[in-house]
């Protein structure tokens, strides 16, 4: 068996066996046109069971031979029995430029609010070098290392690093691989790992797992399914260190 059949078959179990993002594969092609996708997923019960979620996102990605810049913005909502249990907004970019045909350097900025995990307001920046390892029409695969700086601002005072704190920023190193796979003509398989270890506070470090799988029903109309994994080893008091969500949709394809 080659290598890069192995690879895809290893990639395809753990995206499916790890808990990861929704993210939907919007179309990537060398022409410098920007293309957009948009995915929608919503569940409602009533009766003997109160619980309504809603699932928004949008990408929009521009790819030439030269570079690649891709926006991401996500809402997560969800209620049971009254109570919120998924409050949560994304918007993140990222722009790739080759320095040669195998690497490339990246700039990268997010913004994130997550009500139920204490955080107001997350902002991220970072920059970096990375290495095309695999890269080809059916797909790609990329490592990237880099330093980021985050900034927290808390709802709520919490014990973070030792104190007791309503903000917190920290220089970090930014760990990435990211790829995705055309596994057949209908099918797209996508995910990205960071690691991003505290260089302030050494030992401590998040980690963020995106995954998704894309089945193309038309050439506009896709269903979507995913999972999200976020891991931070210092959350504040009184929060789990782990948070994992699987989102199903219909996303449609703007070319």
């Amino acid at each position: 068996m080659s290598r890069r059949p192995l690879f895809v078959t290893l990639t395809a179990v753990a995206a499916l066996m790890a808990p990861p993002l929704s993210q939907a594969q919007v179309t990537l092609k060398p022409d410098g046109q920007w293309r957009y996708l948009l995915t929608a997923g919503a569940n409602v019960s009533s009766g003997n069971n109160d619980a309504r979620s809603l699932n928004l996102s949008g990408e929009a990605a521009r790819q030439t031979d030269d570079d690649k810049w891709i926006w991401n913005a996500r809402a997560d909502q969800a209620r049971n029995a009254g109570v919120s249990t998924t409050d949560r907004y994304v918007l993140r970019t990222q722009y790739d430029r080759n320095i040669s045909p195998d690497w490339f350097g990246f700039g990268s900025g997010e913004t994130l609010r997550d009500q139920l995990a204490n955080i107001d307001a997350r902002y991220s920046v970072a920059s970096g070098v990375g290495r095309h390892l695999w890269r080809e029409e059916r797909g790609y695969f990329d490592v990237s290392a880099g330093l980021g700086y985050t900034y927290d601002r808390y709802i709520n005072s919490t014990d973070i690093a030792g104190a007791m704190r309503d903000r917190y920023g920290r220089l970090e190193l930014v760990l990435a691989e990211e790829s995705s796979h055309k596994l057949t003509e209908t099918t797209s398989l996508r995910q990205k790992f960071t690691l991003l270890p505290d260089l302030r506070d050494s030992g401590k470090y998040r980690a963020v797992l995106d995954t998704g799988l894309t089945v193309a029903m038309t050439p506009t109309l896709n269903l979507s399914a995913g999972l999200s994994y976020r891991y931070d080893s210092d959350p504040g008091t009184g929060l789990e260190k782990t948070d994992a969500m699987f989102v199903t949709g219909v996303s449609l394809r703007f070319d």
